[in-house]
C-alpha cells in the first residue's frame, strides 16, 4: 500500500477512473503528434486540485511519457550510427 492509500484511505471510484484516464490519453499519441505527452498533461493540469490521488496517477503518467518520448527520440538519433535500430 503506498504512502498516499496510507493517509487518506481508498481512492472514491470516480477518484480511480481519472487515474485511469491519466494513463490512457498517452494513447493520443497514436493520433496527435505529442499527444502522449499533451493528454496526461492537460488531464493532471485539470484535475489536479480535485484529488490527491488523481495528482500523484497525473504525475505518474506525465514522467513515464516524458521518458519513453526522449528514449525514443534518442534512439532514433542512434540509428544513423546503426545501433538504434535495436534499441527502437
Amino acid at each position: 500500500m503506498s504512502d498516499l492509500e496510507q493517509t487518506q484511505g481508498e481512492p472514491k471510484q470516480e477518484e480511480r477512473s481519472l487515474g485511469l484516464a491519466c494513463h490512457l490519453l498517452a494513447l493520443a499519441g497514436l493520433v496527435v503528434p505529442f499527444g502522449n505527452i499533451l493528454g496526461p498533461l492537460i488531464m493532471w493540469l485539470v484535475k489536479k486540485d480535485d484529488s490527491a490521488f488523481v495528482d500523484d496517477q497525473g504525475k505518474e503518467a506525465l514522467n513515464f511519457n516524458i521518458t519513453i518520448s526522449i528514449a525514443g527520440f534518442i534512439a532514433f538519433l542512434l540509428m544513423f550510427v546503426v545501433i538504434g535500430g535495436l534499441l527502437l
